[in-house]
Parts: structure tokens; sequence; C-alpha cells
């Protein structure tokens, strides 16, 4: 079989037994040859007491297929970060390129390069995943807990035309564990885990497990993780009120309202192997009874998910085939929490509390239900092929199927006495193809090209409000009237193209650079929610700024344009190292938004500068740049062991071109510089993370500024043998301080009041969340 060429020469392939997990990281790094082979040393069981496929054993020197991601964290990355959070987003947190947008306990949105949600590309086991909740409530790495993570990798702006499009921003490649197979005459294999964590701060808690009992060429596993916690506390006192709008409920000042969750994830899995192919199937099952949101109005009340993902992998003397289906089934509810008004009406009382009322109806609400349920559907099949000794050419195609209904039951008031439509019978399908060539032109040149074109066609039906009446609250009926009357069919052909080259002028340096042309289609909230009445609008918001959103069906795709270069400085071990990445993207079409100015929108919703507004999304071109710096080296040895230093800069710029105003949520200049230490089974860090101030927000949104402040924390870890024990300081001197791309704070009172009276003396706008004050933090982990 031909080999593929390392950084110096052509190389030879042959193939031995497996359990040699250097030779199964090199095979995974070369073009993805043997992806079914264990990605890491821990899952391949380096006792040799376990196996996955026949791996390829590669004679020479390593290379990264171009373009190396941002960030890539392995098991032993992951795991000290594991005790710290159940948020599976948080833990790219230390990835150059990324921040966090913040939203519920274990959902935050990944921001890459100062853009957040569906332009950011998740794949979670080669499943494409899509939020299904007008707040984007269920991102895709909220459906995995961080205990069930093998890997993950973040392209930033230019990504791989193989690893996905319909985005703009960047794409997330996050994997579970591989399945574990018996070594051949070992006899069958039990292998697995459990831990458990607690965090002070909320008082959370819960617990992982995993199982695998494997032969020589079948494995059975199962992956269980639960978790939970209370409202967190800021560090100090945030707001000069204790009501909650709940009579007889109150909390504390120093209290974040609504940042309660509960969750359980479940995955079976069944994999079988023979010769070089594999097969393998995966149920998954989410039960979120609840997770309240400090930045949104409603808080989620339950979302369960249902997913079945199978694949066949197979290995042949000209590469390998990957085929995989999926289907993903979402219920997702929303209502008013614990922590927030539930009765509305003036039998409810008009004041600052709401107390139960009854009957139910024109002067009596009870909470505000919404309902949203999906099926997503997807098919991808890919081939690596080899092309002689210097090439690899990698094709592909991808169906995806996707169907939304969102709908809002009636309860009273204002909201009767039918049902309310946000989206009904929402489309939205993509088919795909791509090809990208990966080519080593010489020991010191390696480019890749490749282009990718996607067509996408959506669709929705037609609508109603809570009531057909003409004179209908919040102008409803004129609203969807003028809605139904157009058509919604719409269709996009869409092409992304990347042009990438790495220099390698010796084993201390790479220079990586190249240009990209990323597309993305606008989702269904954003072409297809219709009403401006303003308690609707605001239900409908995924960046968590106070604001309400109506769709625009004349909405086109964004189309990023990216130049980015990465200089990459190290030793030829990568015992120490430093990297800088500059970029600048350009989009055409960009999706902001501008204030609405029809329909039920107020005149003083186009002027006023200190409260909650209604926008509607359009097209206009924006602007970003900006540079990452991160780097490690050591320090020295002395008779406590190895010290050393880690360190990461991040800045980012972006601009409305059309108007001139700042982008929303972008990340201000941040940097984390850490100390580290490891004797023996010990490794420690002293952490110190720095954020400046704030002051480039975005006006149309009225977007409230942050001050810049610095956190500093500690954690440690002690493994012997099987079992590893994590434990840490958050936020150690308790600061107070309001996150930057935390949102507005909505997490108590009369949310579902764009602007709640000021007699209240509650919740309005100016008001950031709030980051999390001192937190102690002690996890356990067996293995067995």
């Amino acid at each position: 079989m031909a080999g593929l060429i390392s950084g110096e020469s052509v190389v030879n392939v042959s193939r031995k037994p497996v359990g040699k997990p250097i030779a199964i990281a090199i095979a995974c790094a070369l073009s993805g040859v043997w992806q079914g082979a264990t990605a890491q040393t821990s899952t391949a069981s380096a006792d040799a007491k376990s196996t996955a496929l026949d791996e390829i054993v590669v004679s020479g020197s390593r290379i990264e297929p171009a373009p190396a991601p941002a960030g890539a964290l392995g098991d032993r990355s992951l795991t000290p970060l594991r005790a710290a959070t159940s948020d599976s987003a948080s833990l790219l947190r230390n990835i150059p390129s990324v921040n966090l947008q913040s939203a519920g306990g274990v959902s935050s949105l990944p921001v890459v390069n100062g853009m957040a949600g569906d332009r950011v590309r998740t794949k979670l086991d080669g499943m494409d995943l899509i939020a299904s909740c007008p707040n984007h409530m269920n991102p895709p790495l909220s459906y995995v807990d961080p205990s069930a993570l093998e890997s993950v990798k973040v392209y930033a702006g230019i990504s791989p035309v193989s690893a996905g499009g319909d985005s703009i921003a960047g794409t997330i490649v996050a994997k579970t564990k591989e399945p574990v197979f018996a070594a051949p005459g070992a006899g069958n294999l039990f292998t697995g885990e459990a831990g458990a964590f607690y965090r002070s701060n909320g008082n959370s808690y819960g617990g992982n497990v995993s199982a695998t009992y494997a032969s020589e060429s079948l494995s059975l596993s199962y992956t269980g993780a639960t978790a939970q916690a209370d409202n967190y506390k800021a560090g100090g006192n945030f707001k000069n009120y204790t009501a909650t709008g709940v009579a007889g409920h109150t909390l504390d000042r120093d209290e974040v309202g609504s940042t309660a969750y509960e969750t359980r994830n479940h995955t079976l899995g069944v994999a079988m192997k023979g010769g070089n192919h594999l097969v393998e199937a995966k149920i998954g099952f989410q039960d979120m009874p609840y997770q309240n949101y400090p930045n949104q109005r409603m808080d989620l009340t339950d979302n369960q998910q249902l997913s079945f993902n199978l694949r066949h992998l197979g290995k042949y003397d000209w590469g390998s085939l990957e085929t995989r289906g999926y289907h993903e089934k979402v219920d997702h509810k929303m209502d008013f929490g614990d922590d927030k008004r539930f009765w509305y009406g003036t039998l409810s009382n008009s004041g600052v509390n709401g107390v139960p009322c009854s009957p139910i109806g024109s002067t009596c609400a009870s909470g505000m239900p919404m309902k949203t349920e999906s099926h997503n559907t997807g098919l991808s099949v890919k081939a690596d092929i080899l092309l002689g000794t210097q090439d690899v050419l990698r094709v592909g195609t991808e169906l995806q199927q996707y169907r939304l209904d969102d709908w809002w039951p009636p309860s009273g008031g204002g909201m009767s006495p039918g049902t309310f439509q946000n989206i009904r019978n929402g489309e939205r399908d993509r088919s795909a193809l791509y090809g990208e060539w990966e080519s080593n032109l010489s020991p010191k040149w390696l480019t890749t090209l490749g282009a990718r074109y996607e067509h996408v066609k959506t669709d929705a039906g037609d609508v109603r409000g809570y009531s057909t009446a003409a004179g209908a609250m919040g102008n409803q009926t004129v609203d969807a009237n003028a809605f139904n009357a157009r058509s919604h069919k719409r269709t996009d052909n869409n092409w992304d193209m990347t042009a990438l080259a790495r220099y390698t002028p010796d084993e201390t340096r790479d220079i990586e650079f190249g240009l990209a042309r990323k597309t993305r289609s606008p989702n269904l909230y954003e072409r297809y929610t219709w009403s401006t009445w303003s308690m609707a609008a605001v239900m409908n918001n995924f960046v968590g700024d106070g604001n309400g959103y109506v769709g625009n069906l004349d909405l086109d795709p964004e189309k990023a344009y990216t130049a980015s270069t990465t200089f990459d400085f190290h030793a030829a071990d990568r015992h120490w190292e430093f990297k800088a990445t500059p970029f600048y993207t350009y989009v055409t079409d960009y999706i902001d938004a501008v204030r609405c100015r029809t329909g039920a929108c107020s005149a003083g919703n186009a002027t006023t500068t200190n409260q909650f507004v209604v926008l509607q999304y359009t097209n206009q071109d924006a602007r970003l740049y900006g540079l990452d710096l991160s780097g490690k080296m050591p320090l020295g040895r002395n008779n406590l062991g190895e010290w050393g230093l880690k360190g990461l800069f991040n800045y980012t710029n972006g601009k409305n071109r059309d108007t001139g105003d700042n982008l929303y949520n972008i990340m201000p200049y941040n940097a984390t510089l850490a100390l580290t230490h490891k004797t023996g089974g010990w490794e420690s860090a002293a952490e110190l993370v720095m954020v400046s101030e704030k002051d480039k927000v975005s006006d149309v949104r009225n977007e409230v500024e942050t001050a810049g402040y610095s956190l500093f924390n500690l954690r440690s870890s002690y493994t012997v043998k099987n079992v590893r024990v994590d434990f840490g300081i958050e936020n150690v001197f308790d600061r107070e301080y309001d996150m930057p791309l935390g949102g507005a704070y909505t997490g108590q009172g009369r949310t579902m009041s764009i602007n709640p009276p000021a007699s209240d003396g509650m919740f309005g706008w100016g008001n950031a969340v709030p980051g999390m004050g001192r937190s102690f933090y002690a996890g356990v982990n067996v293995k067995f």
C-alpha cells in the first residue's frame, strides 16, 4: 500500500499488531487515513489490553495536515478542566481565537474570531447539530458532558472545506471516546471509569460513569453523566433589590437569578470490527429538567434529545472511506422559572409581585409556555484518497434535512385565545459536495486547496398570533397577514473556497498562511420570525442582549473573506513554543440588525439610548480583525519539581461598515498567564486572567459597557495508579465583575415586559450579567 510523504522523505506503510498509541496518533494526523483508530493514548489502553482496528504504522517524521487547528485538546488536556465545569463549551476557554458568550449553566456559546452561534459550525461525533430554540438554549455542545469528550479541535477563520460548511467563523470538531476492543488472545475486556465532583458556589454536584465490555470484534459501551446546580453568587452586591416578581420569593443582592440547572446525559454504543472495517452505532439521550437563563426573558423548563448515529469506516489500499447517517429529535419547552414573574394580568396583582389568580382568561395569565420540536436527519460520505506518495485528495458529500415547529400555547391575558405560531412547518435542507487536495510539494512546503458547494433550501408555513381579531394586541393579525401574503421559499447556492500553504524552513519554525471564502445561509429564526409585538419579539433572541428581534424574508447569505497567517516558533520537541496569528475578515451581507420602525414598534424605539428595543435582522457589510498570541516555556527544575509558564492573549475588533457601529459582543483585550508546576503525581497551576474595559459597544442594541478586571485561579491534581483527584479555587479573591460577553441581566422580575415599569424597582436596561464569585471545587475519578 502506498504511503504518504513525511516532511522529509517518502515513507512506506506496513501493518503491525495494534496497541501502539504513538503510531495511532501519527496515522490519525496524516490525512485521517485511519480515523477509526483510537486517537488518544488513554483510550487505546497503553497497557496493550485493548485495541481498535489495525493501525497504520508509518516510518518517517510526523506532519500535521493543513490547516492546523487554532487549538486541539486531547484527553490529557481536557482532564484537568473537567472538575471545574459542567459546560463543555467552557473547556475551550484557553484555545486561541475562542471566547465564550454566556448563557445557561451548561450552554455557553463559543465565539470564534468575534462571531458566535450558527456562524460557528459544530460537529459532535460527525453530527451537524442545530440549536432548536428561539433563544439557542440547546446548542450542540450542551448535549455532551465534559467527562464524555475525548478530543476537541477548533479551526478559526480558514477551516478545511472537509470539516463542514454553512458557517463563516470557524469549525469545532468534538469527539467522544472511540470504541475499544480486546487485544488478540487476551480474552474479553471490561474497562471503564467513574467520577464525581462538587463546587461550592451554586452548590453544584454531579457524577459520571462509563463502562465497556468487549471481545476482539465486538464492543459494548455505556456513558452517563448528571450535573445540577443552584443559583451562583457574584463577588459582591451587584443589584439594589431583592424582589423577583414572585410573591414570597426573594434573592440576595449578590445572588445571580436564573442560573440554576439540572441535566442528565446517556449514551449506549455498540461497535463491530472485522478486517479493515468498523461499524459503530450510538444512541444518545438527554433529559434536562430545567436550565435557567440570567440573560433571557424565558427559562428552559424541559429539553429532551434523542439521537441515533451510525457509521461505517473502511480502510483500503487506496485510502479510507467513512459513511455516516444520523437522526436527532428534540422536544424543547420554555416558561418562566422560579426567579421570574409567572402570573400576569389584573387579577394577578398589577404591582411588583404576581400572585396566583383564576380563572385563566383575559385578566389572568399563567406563565407563557413556549414549545419547540425539531427533527434533524443527516447523511455524509467522505473518502481520503492517496494520490501517489505526496498527495491526498479528500472528497465527500453531505445531506441534511431539518424540520422545526415553534409554537406558544395560550395561557390567558393577551396570550389567548389561540396558539401563537412563531415558526410553523419550518424547513431547512442542505446538500453539499466538496473536494480538498493536500500536497507535499517539497520537504519544506505543504499546500491545501479546497472547494465546497452547498445548496440550501428553506421554507415555512403560514402563521397566526394568539388572536386573529382585526385589533389584536401588538399588531399580531396585521403582521401575520403581511407575512402570509408572501412566498416563503428561499434557495441559496453557496460556495466555499480555501487556499493555504505551510512553509517549514526547519524543525523549529512553521509559517502557515492562507485565504478563505466562507458562506452561511440565514437560520430559520432569522428568516421566518414575523411579529413586531415587543412581547413576542423579546422571546426571539439568541444573543442575550435583552432586546427583541424580528425576522426578515429578504435576507441573503453571509459571505466572509478571510486572510490569516500563523507564525509558529517552537523547540523541536515543543517543550517551548510561541504562536502569533493575525487575521482579517470582511463579510458582505453580514446579518446585523436595525431598529424596528414598522408594525407595533413605537416611534421612541428608533431613538432611545437607555432602554431595550425591538430590532429587525438585515444584511449589511462588516469587517473584523484581530490577533491571537499563545505560548509556553519551561522555567526550570529544582528539588520541588518542574516549573513552567503558559500564556494567551486575544484581541478582536469588529465594525459594521455600513453604519460605522461596533459589532455586538466583541471581547475586549484579554490575556491569561499561568505558572505551572509538576512533581511526581502532582500537577498544579496558578492562573491570572486579565480583561480590559469594554467601551466599544453596539449602539443599535444599546449594549452595556463593562469595566476591566482581573481574576486569580488555583488548581491542582494528584494521580496515583488509577485514581485522580482534582481540586482548586476559582476567583480566589472573590472579585465582583461583569462579564463582557454575559449579556443583559434579566434573571428576575417582570421579564415578559420589554421595559418593566420603574415602579417595579427591579431589573431594567443597564445591568450586565455578573461573573461568579469565589468557588471551591473538587473532583475524583477512578479508572478500572
